[in-house]
């Protein structure tokens, strides 16, 4: 019993770190006379763990009656775009390394078993962060995938 709440409870405390997107924007696809259209979604998220970057997902969203009610699985195919917004400053974990190949941005695209997830990866040696994007099934995943580099410069206004 004490094993099943500690495992709980480290779930409860990794999604913390997660962000969570602010939709900006979307684009139909296919028009779709019962339900919403096909789309493509346009989202946007701060990194949790990195002040002043932000990062820009575009992701498929499946309309038609099916998706109207939660129910489709959307395609695996998303786009990134992050960039720094600001002077960056890096947590103490990922500096020690502590946070690497950390997921930061995680979004369901089916009912149950299939997720967009955004995983950031700290290069020390360029002094840069690597934003990867890729959908994950419980079964069988995607190899498509996306991703976007963040340079730490000095910040100019």
């Amino acid at each position: 019993m004490k094993y099943k709440s500690l495992v709980i409870s480290s779930i409860l405390l990794m999604l913390t770190h997660v962000a969570h997107a602010e939709q900006i924007g979307s684009v139909d696809t296919v028009f779709k006379v019962l339900g919403p259209d096909h789309k493509i979604v346009v989202e946007a998220f701060d990194d949790p763990d990195v002040k002043n970057v932000t990062c820009y997902v575009s992701r498929a969203k499946t309309g038609g009656i099916k998706g109207g009610l939660g129910l489709a699985e959307d395609t695996s195919d998303a786009a990134i775009s992050c960039q720094q917004v600001g002077p960056v400053e890096l947590s103490e974990r990922i500096k020690n390394g502590k946070a690497e190949g950390e997921v930061v941005f995680k979004k369901r695209t089916s009912l149950v078993f299939k997720s967009l997830q955004v995983v950031r990866f700290y290069d020390a040696k360029r002094n840069a962060l690597a934003y990867l994007a890729y959908s994950d099934k419980v079964v069988d995943g995607s190899p498509k995938n996306a991703i976007s580099a963040v340079p730490i410069m000095p910040w100019r206004e």
